[in-house]
């Protein structure tokens, strides 16, 4: 099982991501992200087999100790994943700008086109998810330890990796249910975590029947 350390940045979405990723079969515990500290985060990441920075409102300057958790997680060598705010953190740890997305996009879908890198294992390219957010991360200025996994039609950055750590961010929603693969897509991430049977569980979850 793999234990799942989710820094939880006040978003309305935190529970239901934390739901599917205890359905894939992960053992969670969450940490505001306001409510301890670098040192904290270092500690609870000793007793953690992953790290998963969570959505939230606002810029990654507004997620407490958000940018120091992907620091220590990296420094470690801890599988992380960021999503919608926890991506713009990821970038963020390595300096890149966030700014204004072309577009506001609350509740909205896009097609979004891949890598067929692991985490997108099994996923068609394009296929389709929900995004909610009015920030992205500047494509011109991601550092060369960070790669472009999948882009929206408009050009935006919807998921990152870096080279060499086992570090993934994706700015859309897996957990909602306008992203009909976001079970496949979080199960692929646990099973580069090291649960190589998450990808299993997922055949029998659906969104839609939760």
């Amino acid at each position: 099982m793999t234990r799942v350390l989710v820094v939880d940045n006040h978003d309305s979405f935190v529970h239901t991501l934390v739901g599917y990723l205890r359905e894939l079969g992960a053992d969670t515990t969450l940490v505001e992200s306001d409510a301890t500290d670098p040192a904290g985060i270092d500690a609870l990441l000793g007793a953690h087999d992953a790290l998963l920075l969570s959505p939230g409102p606002g810029a990654p300057a507004d997620a407490g100790v958000s940018v120091d958790a992907a620091r220590i997680a990296m420094r470690r060598g801890v599988p992380t994943l960021g999503v919608c705010l926890g991506h713009q953190v990821i970038g963020a740890a390595f300096g890149t700008a966030v700014g204004s997305a072309p577009e506001v996009m609350h509740g909205m879908v896009s097609a979004v086109r891949h890598d067929g890198s692991e985490l997108f294992a099994g996923l068609p390219s394009p296929f389709d998810v929900g995004r909610y957010h009015s920030l992205a991360l500047a494509a011109g200025d991601l550092p060369a330890d960070l790669i472009v996994t999948a882009t929206a039609p408009d050009g935006t950055v919807m998921a990152l990796a870096h080279r060499t750590l086992p570090v993934h961010g994706v700015q859309f929603h897996p957990e909602s249910v306008l992203t009909p693969g976001g079970y496949r897509l979080l199960a692929n991430w646990l099973r580069l975590c090291g649960d190589e049977e998450a990808v299993t569980r997922s055949v029998r979850l659906d969104p839609l029947a939760r």
